[in-house]
């Protein structure tokens, strides 16, 4: 099980350097340690071992266990992510019995997208696949080798979207592949539309967007009425008409999103990351009108950002707070808030809950804010960027 340091910690960190006036660089100096090293403490990426934290505190010159206190790590409940490996021990010859733990630890991991970084997800779903791939291997019913497909689809299909957050842009590829491929033999339309649809995604972020169009509308072709994939590629076609600065597209594809999710109830499961919760629906016009310039994007992102902070419903989704903020400090740029705006992608990328994929939406606020000349804010927004921003990974290709 994975183990976390207490979210308190990068916070107080943070604000111990600020106090004393440090940068980054300077502190990591005081501390002997790599600026890299410094901006995973203060982002939650890295937990702090003992001799770093007291490192720390004698280069911030407070009380010995002041840091310490709160680097103690905790062992968080896994939420049956790795629910196969005992059924690999147990029934490892009996697919049957194993069905139910996998698909089980499928949905798990499609909950646990909204509030896990990707880094720490992507290992579990490639133990999951491995073993998608041992039971394949078993003797079953062509019942039970259709449920492997399909578990098998679903787990690619969402490996291939954290390396997409992680931009293991070739790896992404490979495992979109197998999805497609193991939709295709299980004749599973909704796994092949989110290929499609998460294929859109990416190349929007890119910033091809006439491709996005294109990729969105193959989804929507392939999608089952009424699925959760027939909305989320609507969506995306929306967003990707917004980038092109084509109003008219724009407003037709939130009106058919608007039309698809109005008579829907609210899933038992939101957090599903496979599963249209109405709810993200706000979130989506917020994130698509600000992206059009319209005046109207304001008052639609901060009720989204309100909505998601509330958690009514007991989930909390860091991630899609981070987005909303975003969403809102670009809307805050088209109404000439500029420092409101600054103020808004700081707490998003302060946050540290902004993935790599979504990176470029919080360059562009930047980029803005320093041109517009407001001074401090831009500079505390560029510092908070420069400590936050992603580091290359390295790019594997394996889809395993």
């Amino acid at each position: 099980m994975p183990r976390t340091v207490d979210p308190r910690f990068p916070s107080e960190l943070r604000r111990l350097r600020q106090e004393r006036g440090l940068s980054v660089r300077g502190l990591a100096a005081l501390a002997h340690q790599s600026h890299g090293h410094i901006s995973d403490l203060e982002s939650g990426r890295r937990a702090p071992l003992p001799d770093v934290t007291e490192r720390l505190e004698t280069a911030l010159g407070v009380a010995t266990g002041t840091l310490a206190a709160l680097a103690e790590t905790r062992i968080e409940d896994d939420d049956g992510l790795d629910a196969v490996e005992l059924a690999r021990r147990v029934t490892a010859s009996d697919v049957r019995s194993a069905l139910p733990r996998l698909e089980g630890a499928v949905d798990g991991l499609a909950m646990a997208y909204a509030r896990r970084p990707p880094e720490e997800l992507l290992p579990r779903a490639r133990r999951n696949l491995d073993y998608v791939g041992e039971l394949l291997d078993k003797r079953k019913t062509l019942d039970e080798h259709r449920r492997l497909l399909v578990a098998g689809g679903w787990l690619s299909l969402l490996a291939a979207t954290l390396r997409i957050d992680l931009r293991h842009r070739r790896a992404a590829d490979s495992h979109l592949t197998t999805a497609r491929e193991l939709a295709e033999q299980a004749e599973h339309r909704e796994i092949q539309a989110w290929c499609w649809e998460t294929e859109a995604w990416d190349v929007l972020t890119t910033g091809d967007y006439a491709r996005a169009v294109a990729l969105s509308q193959q989804a929507q072709d392939v999608a089952p009425a009424g699925s959760s994939a027939l909305i989320q590629a609507t969506a995306q076609e929306g967003r990707a008409w917004a980038r092109m600065g084509r109003g008219k597209e724009t407003r037709d594809a939130l009106g058919r999103v608007e039309r698809l999710v109005s008579p829907l109830p609210r899933p038992e499961r939101p957090e599903h990351h496979y599963q249209y919760d109405p709810a993200k629906a706000l979130s989506y016009t917020a994130t698509t009108l600000a992206w059009v310039g319209d005046a109207g994007a304001e008052a639609y992102a901060r009720t989204a950002l309100d909505e998601l902070e509330a958690a009514n419903d007991g989930v909390q989704r860091p991630r899609r707070i981070a987005s909303a903020r975003l969403d809102l400090g670009l809307a805050l740029l088209a109404a000439e808030k500029v420092d409101e705006a600054a103020d808004a992608a700081r707490l998003a990328i302060t946050s540290g809950r902004v993935v790599a994929s979504n990176w470029w939406r919080a360059t562009e606020i930047v980029r803005a804010v320093e041109e517009a000349g407001v001074g401090e804010a831009a500079s505390e927004l560029r510092d908070a960027y420069e400590t936050f921003k992603p580091r290359p990974q390295h790019d594997r290709v394996t889809a395993g």
